[in-house]
């Protein structure tokens, strides 16, 4: 089976099972475990930050950070395509109590001037805008990548605003491997960052909410009160400080599988291999046999997995256990479906 629906469907290795196995625990409630302590500063330090929290998933660490941005009845810009508004249950409005406003789905073709123009003060009965979120990468783009000048532009427009700058970063992991922007760099252009550690890096579970002291131990009261204070979590994030110390730089791997399959699929004529940036390849159906529901299941017969995105749209995604042969598999399948 070649799974290529995402790069949360990896298990542990062997090597991270036995760090979970034997990891130092106490009750997170308590703020005593120390092994959660050490993922917890690790994580933070990485980015120059102070203080990371640990939470159980993307959606939770996203959800506290604009909360901690943004206060309730006022307003968050970000892209139209932002997995912060497309695929977290409107939680910013049913927990947040806060607005939000889109510009143009974009992907990492990011305009700083366009969102600088949509920006509304306080004042006039209109919700004031009080920060800005950013995805990197970007999901439903295809993985594609902000660049580090647009970002250092977009920093510029919130200092010269009053706001404050979120960061989605799920898989920021590949964006740092594939351009070589250091973490610390990325870090010092946000306020808030949400990072994962089951996207790429392999971990089972879990997420981090990364900030100032002062935001973070807020960010703790919000947690509790969504529903995730954790007891022996220390055996969570024993599998995430193996991620980020042994993870990070094989995702070159993952990249490099990504580009070949695309490069596989192009004569068929459903995919760029030029707009392969990290390790999601999407193909686009409007001019092939089949739409993306036929195609999901055509390939799901012959062992392949992939994810509809849309309905002439799939997403295909490279990751720690998908092999080479899967790949070679996976473009042969394919490439008979679509021609």
């Amino acid at each position: 089976m070649a799974d290529m629906r995402s790069d949360t469907v990896t298990r542990p290795t062997p090597a991270m099972r036995a760090a979970m196995a034997e990891a130092p625990v106490g009750d997170d409630v308590f703020d005593e475990d120390p092994t959660l302590h050490e993922l917890q500063s690790y994580a933070a330090s990485l980015f120059g930050h102070e203080a990371a929290l640990f939470t159980p998933s993307g959606c939770m660490a996203n959800q506290i950070a604009v909360q901690l941005v943004v206060p309730r009845a006022e307003e968050l810009l970000c892209d139209a395509d932002a997995h912060v508004v497309t695929y977290e249950m409107g939680a910013a409005a049913a927990y947040g109590g806060i607005s939000t406003r889109t510009w143009p789905a974009v992907g990492g073709a990011l305009d700083p001037a366009t969102v600088a123009s949509m920006i509304r003060q306080p004042g006039g009965y209109t919700v004031p805008t009080r920060a800005i979120a950013v995805e990197q990468t970007h999901n439903r783009d295809g993985g594609t990548i902000i660049p580090l000048s647009s970002l250092q532009a977009l920093r510029a427009v919130c200092d010269d605003n009053g706001l404050l700058l979120h960061c989605d970063g799920a898989r920021i992991w590949h964006a740092h491997v594939a351009t070589g922007v250091p973490l610390l760099e990325y870090g010092r252009l946000f306020d808030t960052m949400s990072v994962c550690l089951s996207k790429g890096l392999g971990a089972p579970v879990g997420s981090l909410v990364i900030g100032s002291a002062a935001r973070i131990a807020e960010a703790r009261l919000i947690r509790k009160r969504l529903g995730g204070g954790m007891r022996q979590a220390g055996i969570l994030a024993a599998a995430g400080l193996y991620a980020l110390r042994h993870h990070i730089d094989r995702l070159a791997d993952d990249h490099a599988k990504a580009r070949h399959l695309a490069s596989a699929l192009a004569p068929t004529g459903v995919t760029d291999p030029s707009r392969v940036e990290t390790n999601l390849v999407m193909l686009d159906l409007r001019n092939a046999p089949l739409d993306a529901a036929q195609l999901t299941a055509a390939a799901r017969d012959q062992g392949v997995l992939v994810s509809p995105f849309g309905p002439r749209t799939v997403r295909l995604t490279t990751h720690l256990d998908l092999t080479d042969d899967a790949v070679t598999t996976a473009a042969a399948v394919l490439t008979k479906l679509l021609t």
